[in-house]
């Protein structure tokens, strides 16, 4: 903005003019009435005059913003009486000239006025914002425009509701002076036939109002309804394509609290606080005429309370936005730590955790209250110096009041309608302020959503390519891996191995030689960082995505199974899947012999996360889940350590019988090693020998070592 000294020069000036023609009228006093055609002229010629007086005063980079404030001080009285000219359908003369008062008022309106657009819409003389707060926002607007964005679908409904929020705001701004309509023929100051008619326009402003608030409210719930369905649901199908690794980096609870909380608040940017402007808006505009048309000396008074009050507000939002990011976060936190302690209970028990977990959580309840508090405090004094303000100015304007009532100049019911109008615009006043502010909060939310709904899988797309036949051939070429979470630490060092087409290969070794990592690799959870992983020598990448699930399965030694029946599981990712298919692949497995046991069979609830299941019994329902699927590839990592011995060879026996099937083996029992067709062994993520159990045990290197504690381990067991 200019030099304040600019403004004061240049509102001197203009009070001159205004002084200037008073002594002219005052000259021709009752031979000269000025009228809309004398106003325009007059203050076209103080424009020109005014523009003048800026361009000496004014600094050159300034002299822009100064000459939108002249050209809002001088035709603004103009405006306002052509306004009044059109509603009132006659020409209004007065004599001699507006008043002091009305000129000052008119400075204060055109200054409010200028403000708040160079606020909402900066020139380029405005001052410049260093670049962090300007690139804020920036990305506020862009953030604010993208959540609009995905509201297109439901233009007819806001469409509805923002014309419905537009008259029931209009009716409701006509009730306070029909209120004091009322009021003055009680007192006796109007004929007493136009009391029917007071009631009759207040009841029908008070209904219609109610009517149209209640279909607006009703179209915004519907709209922010839908958007929330619209952006959850493509939250959480683009969570489902991300990698394994994102999930390792990202706890489930800030995950959850960002689809639940966040998408929620994201919503509410649009319906419920695009509501809330327009509502306010259009109300403090329909007020403050009508306050006008009552009486301009309070209206001095009452817009004297609204740049105040904004103050106020305007530093509070900016204590109010950091405090509520704080406590985003922090919730983010809370819900994360009780998600893991009350998941891993029975970890917890075991290892007697429970004191370090209720420190945890207390220590994270303790932060979320000490913002709570900070938060509590800025928002008592902020309630303290508003409350402050707004008594003391409501004091004076009764006294200004009192004073207009003893001269003739207002009467009580208009007295009574201008403080209900003028704590109606108060309160729209503080909506507008304070929505800006809320807006800019729940926009930051969206942003953490638009994060989670822009980013990409860190693996590269699936193609296209669906074979008539597939083999089932896997070759690793010269693969090495690291973990996302450990890049300098290699789990898999330039591999080159084998899994031959329907034959069993078995991968063995001790802990962290790389077999669980080739089997991630397999599954398409992690990509390589060299070398490539082939089907029938064609990269896995090159398949569609469906296609490879479907012709590839894998049981882990520890299954995730779902809350729901022993079918659901066994079934789960397929449709259309028949009673006969399920029970065969529930035989194969050796599980239906005991699912038929339970009271209910197949639709027997499993408990959540399959917790009222034996382990065994879980790697049993996995099984069978994986060989209702036919697949090509089978893949088991330590998928039978939990079963009996009987069970165990009954499932080996199966899966013995299962010709032309590629079976991939992560096993430390003997039995299980030795009827695999080929044999590698794993050490350190490199291949170190590989071949059939007879060529390995003849080498006499590591494996024949491994062989011979498996068969001591095997010994004690059965000893």
């Amino acid at each position: 903005m200019a030099h304040p000294i600019a403004y004061v020069i240049v509102l001197c000036c203009d009070l001159t003019l205004w002084l200037s023609l008073l002594t002219g009228l005052l000259w021709f006093e009752g031979t000269f009435r000025l009228d809309l055609i004398w106003l325009s002229a007059f203050r076209t010629l103080s424009w020109v005059v005014l523009n003048g007086a800026s361009s000496v005063v004014g600094y050159k980079s300034s002299r822009p913003l100064l000459k939108h404030w002249v050209a809002l001080l001088c035709f603004l009285p103009a405006a306002y009486e052509t306004v009044q000219t059109l509603f009132s359908g006659t020409q209004r003369g007065f004599t001699p000239v507006p008043t002091l008062g009305m000129v000052v008022l008119n400075a204060v309106a055109a200054t409010l006025v200028y403000l708040v657009w160079e606020k909402a819409f900066p020139s380029n003389g405005s001052p410049k914002k260093d670049a962090k707060n300007e690139r804020k926002d920036q990305e506020a607007k862009a953030l604010l425009l993208r959540v609009i964005h995905y509201s297109k679908p439901d233009f007819l409904y806001l469409g509805a509701a923002f014309l419905f929020l537009i008259l029931a705001a209009l009716f409701e701004s006509c009730i306070p002076y029909y209120v004091g309509k009322v009021t003055d023929v009680l007192s006796g100051k109007y004929k007493h036939g136009k009391f029917k008619w007071a009631i009759g326009f207040m009841s029908l402003y008070s209904f219609g109002s109610s009517m149209f608030t209640g279909l607006r409210g009703g179209l915004f719930m519907c709209s922010l309804s839908r958007l929330n369905k619209r952006i959850r649901h493509l939250l959480f199908q683009n969570l489902m394509k991300q990698e394994i690794s994102f999930f390792e980096e990202n706890k489930p609870g800030s995950l959850t609290s960002r689809l639940v909380s966040d998408t929620d608040k994201m919503g509410r940017s649009v319906a419920m606080n695009v509501n809330i402007l327009l509502r306010s808006l259009v109300k403090t505009c329909g007020m403050l005429v009508s306050m006008l048309s009552l009486s301009w000396q309070l209206t001095l008074l009452t817009c004297v309370e609204m740049p105040i009050l904004a103050l106020l507000q305007n530093y509070y939002n900016i204590f109010y936005q950091k405090t509520s990011r704080e406590l985003q976060d922090c919730k983010a936190e809370i819900e994360q730590l009780a998600s893991s302690a009350i998941g891993a209970v029975r970890t917890v028990r075991s290892f007697r955790a429970e004191a370090q977990e209720q420190k945890g959580y207390e220590e994270a309840l303790n932060r979320k209250l000490q913002i709570q508090i900070r938060k509590g405090i800025y928002s008592a004094v902020h309630l303290l110096l508003r409350r402050f303000v707004t008594v003391s100015l409501r004091v004076a304007m009764l006294l200004l009041g009192h004073h207009l009532i003893s001269s003739g100049q207002l009467s009580n019911g208009s007295l009574l309608a201008f403080v209900l109008y003028q704590k109606e615009m108060v309160t729209s006043m503080k909506h507008l302020v304070f929505v800006y502010g809320d807006i800019l909060n729940t926009v930051w939310s969206a942003e953490k959503v638009f994060q989670l709904l822009d980013r990409r899988p860190k693996v590269r797309e699936a193609g296209d390519l669906v074979p008539k036949k597939l083999e089932g051939k896997l070759t690793f070429e010269n693969v090495t891996f690291s973990y996302p979470c450990r890049p300098n630490e290699k789990a898999l060092k330039s591999v080159n191995l084998e899994l031959r087409e329907g034959k069993m290969t078995a991968l063995v070794g001790p802990s962290g030689g790389g077999k669980s990592s080739c089997i991630s690799l397999l599954q398409r959870f992690y990509e390589p960082q060299e070398g490539e992983v082939l089907l029938d020598g064609v990269p896995l990448h090159h398949y569609q995505h469906q296609y490879l699930r479907n012709q590839m399965a894998a049981v882990s030694q520890n299954p995730e199974l779902f809350s729901g029946s022993v079918r659901y599981n066994i079934e789960y990712g397929l449709h259309g899947c028949t009673m006969e298919k399920i029970m065969e692949a529930a035989r194969r497995a050796s599980i239906d012999e005991f699912v038929c046991r339970l009271e209910q069979g197949y639709d027997t609830d499993v408990g959540e996360c399959g917790k009222q299941l034996s382990s065994g019994q879980k790697q049993c329902i996995a099984l069978a889940r994986a060989l209702i699927r036919h697949p090509k590839i089978l893949i088991l990592d330590e998928a039978t350590s939990y079963l009996d011995a009987n069970t165990q060879h009954a499932v080996q026996e199966t899966l013995s019988g299962s010709a032309g099937q590629t079976v991939l083996v992560v096993a430390h029992r003997l039995q299980t090693i030795e009827k695999a067709d080929h044999i590698i062994f794993m050490e350190n993520g490199m291949v170190m020998e590989q071949g059939t159990h007879e060529h390995l045990m003849a080498r006499r290197r590591r494996y024949y070592q491994l062989r011979e504690k498996l068969f001591t381990l095997d010994s004690d067991q059965q000893n």
